[in-house]
C-alpha cells in the first residue's frame, strides 16, 4: 500500500469521527447542553489520532519527502496544510479550555464548545478533501518507488515510536465506538 493510501485510509476514519463531532454539535444547538464526555471522547481523538499519529505523519515525514523532491514548505500545499494543521490545534485546543466551564452549564463556554467544535469539523473536512484530491495524487506523481517505501517504513515506525503498540487499533475502536453512539 502507497503512504498516500494509509493516510486516505486514516482519513476516512477520521471522516467518521467528523461525523458525529458534526451531531455532537447538532445536539448542541438543539438543547442547549453538551455532553461532556462524548466531548472528551472526541477531543482525545482528534488530539492523539488525528492530530499526533496522523499529521505527524505528514509533517515529520511527507512533507519532507515532497520538500526533497521541489515541493516549496513556505509556499503552496504544503505551507496550506502546515497552516491548517496549526488552526486545527487552536480550535481543538478552545474546545479543551471551555469545557470546564461549559460541563457547568455556562451558556458562553458551551457556545465556545459549538462554535470551535464546528469549526474544527468544517476545516478538516475541507482539508481532508484538498490533501485527498489534490496533495496525495501530486505526491503520488513527484515521489519514487524508493521514496514511497522509504515513507511506508517510516509510517510504521511512527505508529510504533510514537504512538505505541496497540494504541492505533485503540483509537480505530474509539472511532467506531463514536460513529455508532455519536
Amino acid at each position: 500500500m502507497k503512504p498516500t493510501e494509509t493516510l486516505k485510509h486514516e482519513h476516512k476514519i477520521i471522516l467518521l469521527v467528523l461525523a458525529a463531532a458534526e451531531k455532537q454539535v447538532k445536539a448542541i444547538e438543539a438543547t442547549g447542553k453538551i455532553d461532556g464526555d462524548k466531548i472528551d471522547k472526541l477531543l482525545d481523538f482528534f488530539r492523539n489520532f488525528a492530530d499526533r499519529c496522523h499529521h505527524s505523519k505528514e509533517e515529520k515525514h511527507l512533507f519532507v519527502a515532497l520538500e526533497q523532491r521541489g515541493l516549496r514548505p513556505d509556499v503552496g500545499p504544503i505551507a496550506v496544510m502546515l497552516a491548517e494543521h496549526q488552526h486545527g490545534r487552536h480550535r481543538l485546543k478552545a474546545v479543551a479550555d471551555a469545557l470546564p466551564k461549559a460541563r457547568t452549564g455556562d451558556r458562553q463556554a458551551i457556545r465556545e464548545v459549538r462554535d470551535n467544535l464546528a469549526a474544527y469539523v468544517k476545516l478538516l473536512k475541507e482539508h481532508i478533501s484538498k490533501e485527498d484530491n489534490v496533495l496525495f495524487a501530486m505526491a503520488d506523481k513527484i515521489l519514487t518507488a524508493g521514496d514511497q517505501v522509504a515513507l511506508s517504513e517510516a509510517f510504521e515506525k511512527a505508529e510504533m515510536d510514537e504512538m505505541g503498540e496497540g494504541t492505533h487499533e485503540k483509537y480505530h475502536q474509539l472511532a467506531q465506538e463514536l460513529a455508532a453512539n455519536p
